[in-house]
């Protein structure tokens, strides 16, 4: 996957255990534009800390990524290992300090094995002029079961540009700000202001509506590199190249999310879950995340039960304003309840023949105005429970 003056690297450090990829380096051969964004958890692991103050400067020519360790609740040590981590990747491509973002995902509260990090990191810059993006897909997976890429090409004033992205998420995921990982590269010049407030709402619109288990993690950190090498006259707002750029934008972040939902830890089922017809967007997404964590209704979904009402009580709880009365529910476009009370006649065996399905889409019309919103979700199976039962062994 070719993305002008964008180079990648991955390799086997052993961070947790040998035998995978690890380790990895996405460096720009020009300083970039950054737009990033970060956890809200206010427990925040150390490369985030680090991240954070230097994103404010709105450049970036290097990524290090390292999966197995968080580097998390890591204490002075972890802050100590992050900046050692970037200097050593500074030095190696002869860039910044400050021009580099670390980042780590994996166990929390054990201390980065920093002997292996020296180790690995100029075997990474070596590594430049052979690596691709899927490699780097590779390196940062924890419990994912396959590597997540996207890209589209685009066009400005008949340059054309490619953005691509990888990341990683199957197990703590409710980003409430950007993905478990994600990282984005494009080659088209775009105005600095423009690009971050671009990357918020594309994020807002995809990594922001998946949960898998409503668990919201201490590294999250999702970064958009734009370095301009296409040649583009650079995008503005407000410009129909600015429009375009941002369909394409969206298109590469919700595709991410949704394959990060895909691979949720010990999913059987995607599922959308609508909520439409509610006084405003913020309620309709509101009552939709709340259907969407509910631990009854997702095993319910593992089962292939059509037991409506746990999303109907789900959606009660929410907070949002709901008049019983007037609630209509569909599994697919079969409708199980009407006026808050079970539809009749075959509803239940046409409802639970779509949740035998491995995709399909939970509709709940609200009847109160014209907000609507989509969250993304998994069941909750078996299988979820013995994934992070034994995580750290």
């Amino acid at each position: 996957m070719m993305v002008k003056g964008f180079k990648f690297s991955a390799v086997e450090a052993a961070i947790k255990k040998p035998g995978r990829l690890d380790l990895a380096l996405i460096f720009s051969e020009t300083p970039a534009t950054l737009a990033a964004v970060f956890t809200t958890n206010k427990v925040k692991a150390a490369p985030v800390v680090l991240g954070m103050e230097r994103a404010k400067e709105g450049v970036c020519q290097a990524v290090v990524v390292n999966s197995g360790n968080a580097n998390a609740c890591t204490g002075s040590r972890g802050m100590e290992d992050a900046r050692e981590t970037s200097r050593l990747v500074a030095e190696g491509l002869g860039i910044p300090d400050e021009a580099v973002q670390v980042s780590s995902t994996g166990v929390i509260g054990v201390q980065l094995p920093m002997d292996r990090v020296r180790g690995g990191v100029p075997k990474l810059v070596e590594g430049l002029e052979s690596g691709t993006l899927d490699d780097v897909a590779r390196a940062i997976m924890t419990t994912d079961t396959f590597p997540k890429l996207e890209a589209r090409q685009g066009d400005a004033g008949g340059v054309s540009y490619t953005i691509a992205g990888v990341a990683k998420g199957a197990g703590m995921i409710m980003p409430n700000m950007a993905t478990m990982l994600a990282f984005l590269v494009t080659d088209a010049a775009v105005e600095p202001a423009w690009l971050r407030k671009a990357f918020r709402q594309a994020v807002d619109a995809s990594f922001n509506v998946i949960t898998v288990d409503g668990d919201t993690s201490t590294n999250d950190t999702a970064l958009l590199l734009a370095n301009g090498a296409a040649g583009n006259v650079p995008i503005h707002e407000g410009t129909p190249e600015a429009a375009r750029f941002m369909q394409e934008l969206q298109d590469v972040v919700l595709a991410l999310a949704r394959q990060i939902v895909r691979d949720g830890e010990g999913a059987t089922k995607f599922v959308a879950i609508t909520v439409k017809g509610a006084s405003s967007a913020g309620d309709a997404r509101q009552a939709a995340m709340a259907v969407a964590n509910s631990s009854l209704v997702k095993t319910a979904f593992f089962g292939q039960d059509a037991n409506w009402g746990r999303i109907l009580a789900a959606v009660g709880y929410s907070g949002v304003a709901v008049d019983p009365d007037r609630v209509a529910l569909f599994f697919d476009d079969v409708l199980m309840a009407s006026n808050g009370v079970f539809a009749g006649g075959d509803a239940e065996a046409r409802g639970s023949a779509v949740l035998h399905k491995d995709e399909f889409t939970v509709t709940v019309d609200l009847g109160l105005g014209e907000g609507s919103a989509t969250v993304y979700t998994s069941d909750l199976s078996l299988d979820y429970v013995k994934i992070n039962a034994d995580y750290r062994t």
